[in-house]
């Protein structure tokens, strides 16, 4: 059965105004949201205002900021075209995994070439060493002869010609003995070169496999396999989630109260009811404008110093499968040095 507004048959329909569409709409949108949920944003105003404004005379004092952690630009060594890339974004490596592969053929090829130069090398100082013991026996032989000579000479029994081609003998024997010597060095320092080249070529194969130089999660992947990447070109960005913090953003009159060292504690936006330690690990030696991620339009309206409270390493390797950066959330620093955190301050981490 068809439903709606019955006419006459020949009655001409009134045309509906835009505005009158326009206000139905209107209200069946304001009937929806009246319905819903507070909004992030709006959970989060309340989560400031549970704390008031903060003042530094209560010992005391909290802004807020966003989780961060330290970003690591994850390079190619050499120049190539990426032959793959195994890590995906959002997954968690250690230390040593890998990340992506660049092409090896070239790179082998070089090795192939450098462990020959090596065996070539290696064969010379063989000769050579063959060529000494020729030299030396040759030497012993021209020794012998001469000796003999020169006390046939002596008896008046052999002629100075026969002494000097004795003597010359001699002297070419030895020779030929320090040349085969030299030659053996020469061989040994060929070797020695080419091992190096073998080592340095080792190890640009090796750099072809880009690993992870710590534990972290993949934040960014920036290229993909077939892509030709010049050297120092970032593969992938990792978070270390060993280096996680909150800025925040304090008055004058408030970080000349503090000391890097201090104590702080973090609440975060989407679990308001954990208290995690954090420590005072940097302020900023200038002042600057409130940053817009700032959220309260008072703190925004004046000059500011950046503090940087860290978590713990011990907390973030118990949790990092948890830590997410960008969460919002407030920080709070003691103004006096011996003033009690409150109880809704005291540390409340799960176990």
């Amino acid at each position: 059965m068809r439903t709606g507004t019955f006419h006459k048959p020949g009655q001409r329909l009134q045309a509906v105004s835009p505005r009158a569409i326009r206000a139905v709409f209107g209200a069946l949108a304001l009937s929806l949201l009246c319905g819903l949920p507070a909004t992030a944003e709006t959970r989060f105003e309340a989560l400031l205002e549970k704390f008031g404004k903060p003042s530094a005379d209560s010992g005391i004092y909290h802004s807020n900021g966003r989780i961060e952690a330290q970003t690591v630009d994850v390079a190619s060594k050499y120049a190539g075209r990426i032959a793959s890339v195994t890590a995906q974004e959002g997954d968690l490596l250690a230390a040593g995994d890998p990340i992506a592969q660049i092409e090896t053929a070239d790179t082998r090829a070089k090795l192939n070439g450098a462990k020959a130069t090596v065996l070539r090398a290696r064969a010379a100082k063989a000769v050579s060493e063959a060529t000494l013991m020729q030299a030396q026996s040759t030497l012993a032989v021209a020794q012998t002869n001469y000796e003999r000579t020169v006390k046939l000479h002596n008896s008046g029994t052999t002629a100075q010609s026969v002494l000097d081609d004795a003597t010359n003998a001699l002297n070419s024997a030895k020779a030929s003995v320090a040349m085969a010597r030299a030659q053996i060095s020469d061989a040994e320092a060929m070797i020695a070169a080419s091992e190096a080249d073998v080592q340095q070529v080792q190890l640009a194969l090796d750099d072809l496999t880009i690993t992870s130089p710590l534990r972290g999660r993949v934040l960014y992947r920036l290229h993909e396999p077939s892509e030709v990447v010049a050297a120092g070109t970032p593969v992938v960005t990792l978070l270390d989630l060993t280096d996680v913090y909150m800025n925040i953003y304090l008055p004058a009159t408030v970080v000349g109260r503090l000391a890097v060292g201090d104590e702080a504690r973090l609440i975060l936006d989407p679990i308001p009811d954990i208290v995690a330690p954090a420590r005072i690990t940097f302020i900023s030696p200038g002042a600057q404008f409130t940053p817009k991620s700032v959220e309260t339009a008072e703190q925004r309206e004046e000059l500011v110093f950046r503090v940087k409270l860290t978590v713990p390493r011990a907390l973030l390797e118990k949790y990092e499968a948890q830590i997410k950066t960008g969460v919002r959330g407030i920080g709070f620093v003691r103004t006096t040095p011996d003033a009690e955190w409150p109880a809704h301050l005291q540390v409340k981490i799960p176990d």
